[in-house]
């Protein structure tokens, strides 16, 4: 992958843009860059005010900001019960904040916080083997049998 220009150079060109020595479509032959560099970078110092390059911060970007994940922290401490749907719906009536069940999931992991199963909840459906249900898998061998 390429790497960014400098902000050295972006300086220089858009000082020299400032200056009026050429039209972008020139300077950038001057300077040996693109065009499309030159209109990129004259249009972002138009937007932000600022001739260097804004650092760029990978991955997904948070709707929940400190704010909202501090009122999380505070439902959870006073009602620790709270399921995923129960504070998604807080979330959103009393922070404006729309997430998904999973982004509220990864937002409670973020925080630390973990989920625990519900004593309050049905059991599962499926029964588990007991000592007199339990049916043996191993098939009795015909030695082991007495006779008699």
């Amino acid at each position: 992958m390429a790497k960014p220009y400098g902000d050295d150079l972006r300086r220089k060109f858009l000082l020299a843009y400032d200056r009026g020595e050429d039209t972008l479509e020139e300077l950038a032959d001057r300077f040996l860059v693109s065009v499309g560099w030159a209109k990129k970078i004259s249009a972002q110092r138009n937007r932000s005010g600022q001739a260097e390059r804004v650092p760029h911060q990978a991955g997904r970007k948070w709707r929940a900001g400190a704010e909202a994940q501090r009122q999380v922290m505070d439902w959870v401490a006073s009602k620790p019960d709270l399921t995923l749907a129960q504070l998604q719906a807080r979330l959103y009536n009393e922070a404006g904040i729309s997430l998904s069940l999973g982004r509220v999931w990864h937002l409670l992991k973020k925080l630390g916080l973990r989920l625990k199963k519900s004593h309050s909840t049905r059991p599962s459906e499926t029964p588990k083997p007991t000592a007199s249900d339990a049916k043996s898998s191993r098939r009795a061998s015909s030695r082991s049998r007495r006779s008699g």
